[in-house]
C-alpha cells in the first residue's frame, strides 16, 4: 500500500506564491510518474503538472510559466511551486503517483485546499 500526504496549501492573495509538497510512503521500489491535479467546485479534476523519475515534465497550458514541478526521488517527494497565483487557481490540489513499482497501480492523496483571493 502506498500513502500520499500533501501539505502546503492555504490562503494567499492574487499574485502570491505557495509551495505544495507530497510525500509517498509505504512498501514499493519506485514510482514512474508523480504529479498534481486540481478540482475546483463544480468542475472536473484536471491535470496541473507531472514529472517522471528521469525529470521530464508536463504542464497544463493554464499554469505554464507560473508553476514549477520538481521531484526528490530519494525522498519520494514531489513539489509544486506556484507563483503569480490567480483566483482561478483556487481548488483542491491532489497528488498522484502513477506506475508504482512493482504493483503498476496509481494512488491519490486526500488533497490540500488552495484559495487565492482577489
Amino acid at each position: 500500500q502506498v500513502r500520499l500526504v500533501e501539505s502546503g496549501g492555504g490562503l494567499v492573495q492574487a499574485g502570491g506564491s505557495l509551495r505544495l509538497s507530497c510525500e509517498a510512503s509505504g512498501t514499493f521500489f519506485g514510482i514512474n510518474a508523480m504529479g498534481w491535479y486540481r478540482q475546483a467546485p463544480g468542475k472536473q479534476r484536471e491535470l496541473v503538472a507531472t514529472v517522471t523519475g528521469s525529470g521530464s515534465t508536463n504542464y497544463a497550458d493554464s499554469v505554464k510559466g507560473r508553476f514549477t514541478i520538481s521531484r526528490d526521488n530519494a525522498k519520494n517527494t514531489v513539489y509544486l511551486q506556484m507563483n503569480s497565483l490567480k483566483p482561478e487557481d483556487t481548488a483542491v490540489y491532489y497528488c498522484n503517483a502513477d506506475g508504482i513499482i512493482p504493483y503498476g497501480r496509481s494512488s491519490w492523496g486526500l488533497g490540500t485546499q488552495v484559495t487565492v483571493s482577489s
